[in-house]
């Protein structure tokens, strides 16, 4: 048996972590650009922030339900090189446009909507790949993956955090180099044997038998329920609660909340980097569900509005947290899937986190006006103790076995 880390030393294994890099670090900063330009300089409620933020995921949704299919049925590495290459258009038309002083909600809106389409058409080639560049080793090159997205994500949000210093144009142009530097380094991966490629059903049957298989997998289905119902109230909570926080309560700018974002990520990436070195696990799903109940305490935390350093603390498990739920839920979908439905059921998987984001951004950005900013936190303490308790109890993810 080879030893686990043997995955580093291939060069295909490390152009599909440049490639996941770069694009990681540039859709990193796609998250903080929108919500501080419709925060920070269109200097919009929360309610509005929240169904901005919804109509430019929704559209995602279906968009990754097709690329499933055609990561299943065309070559990942020659998708993705088309979609890296082509993607840099849309932070560059932003640029045009601020430099015109013609920044609105609109125009926002119509970026974030693209960048949504590229983000939800790669993220299923890119997740179907790793299978290929990383032979029998899946669990530890989820997680190698992830660490490494979460590290350079670090770097892509103190870029962005530099909006208000450097500007919004230099930030795009960087986003723009990050997303094309990903197809390049595409290039260094092998194409596939033609003689694996097929199209012979239509994109709609693909989907549906895509849909089905994730269906008659009960512990697929089961990680994707409570992945799903958790992103609503959580990764929401991170991506429309905390900013609002950091300006309201903190008082805040675009570089503070750069470097916290930053800090979160870097705990995901520390929690990814501890779990490569006890990978495989036997039992990912237990730990899975421990993480649902562990996360109470940070949200506490934070729903207490703390002193800055404890609030630093705070911001740190989260990230550990996160960084642990979502390498362990990807893998044992990635691990637990059919090949031949591999991407479709990885594209189900992202259409859970992704179809989650703009229920949770209208839902809690009304929580957060009518409420109150840290009370709009509170409904994910509960959610996170009952999906802890429905899965340990009324599911097979606590048995699953790797």
């Amino acid at each position: 048996m080879q030893p686990s880390l043997s995955i580093w030393r291939t060069s295909e294994f490390g152009a599909y972590l440049g490639t996941t890099g770069f694009s990681g670090m540039a859709l990193a900063m796609q998250q903080l650009l929108v919500s501080w330009i419709l925060i920070g300089i269109l200097s919009l409620p929360a309610d509005q922030v929240g169904l901005i933020q919804a109509l430019v995921g929704i559209p995602g949704i279906v968009v990754m339900l097709v690329g499933g299919a055609s990561a299943d049925r065309v070559d990942a590495r020659a998708l993705l090189i088309k979609v890296y290459l082509i993607a840099p258009v849309l932070p560059l038309y932003l640029v045009y446009v601020e430099q015109a002083g013609s920044l609105s909600v609109l125009t926002v809106t119509l970026f974030g909507l693209g960048m949504s389409v590229v983000s939800s058409y790669s993220m299923p080639a890119q997740q179907a790949l790793l299978n290929r560049v990383s032979g029998d080793q899946v669990q530890e090159a989820v997680t190698a993956a992830s660490a490494i997205g979460f590290v350079v994500q670090i770097g892509g949000l103190i870029v962005a955090g530099q909006m208000e210093t450097i500007g919004v144009s230099p930030v795009l142009v960087f986003q723009a180099v990050s997303l094309a530097l990903a197809g390049i380094l595409m290039f260094r991966v092998s194409k596939l044997d033609p003689k694996q490629n097929s199209a012979k059903a239509s994109p709609i049957k693909e989907i549906w038998a895509g849909l089905q298989a994730t269906y008659q997998d009960k512990v697929i289905l089961n990680v994707l329920s409570i992945n799903f119902v958790s992103s609503i109230f959580n990764a929401g909570a991170f991506m429309t609660v905390y900013p609002f926080i950091i300006k309201r309560v903190y008082d805040g700018d675009a570089f503070i909340l750069s470097i916290l974002m930053a800090i979160f990520f870097a705990g995901a990436a520390v929690s990814n980097a501890l779990l490569l070195k006890f990978m495989p696990l036997r039992s990912p799903g237990k730990v899975f569900l421990i993480m649902q109940l562990s996360r109470i305490f940070v949200l506490f935390l934070l729903w207490l509005q703390p002193a800055w350093w404890l609030l630093v603390v705070a911001t740190i498990g989260w990230g550990l947290n996160m960084g642990v739920t979502t390498n362990l839920a990807r893998a044992i979908v990635q691990e637990s899937a059919q090949e031949a439905y591999r991407g479709r059921i990885l594209s189900a998987f992202s259409v859970g986190m992704l179809g989650s984001a703009p229920i949770g951004a209208i839902l809690l950005g009304w929580l957060t006006e009518e409420y109150g900013t840290s009370d709009a936190l509170v409904p994910a303490m509960f959610v996170s103790f009952f999906l802890f308790l429905y899965g340990a109890r009324y599911t097979s993810v606590w048995r699953y076995q790797s």
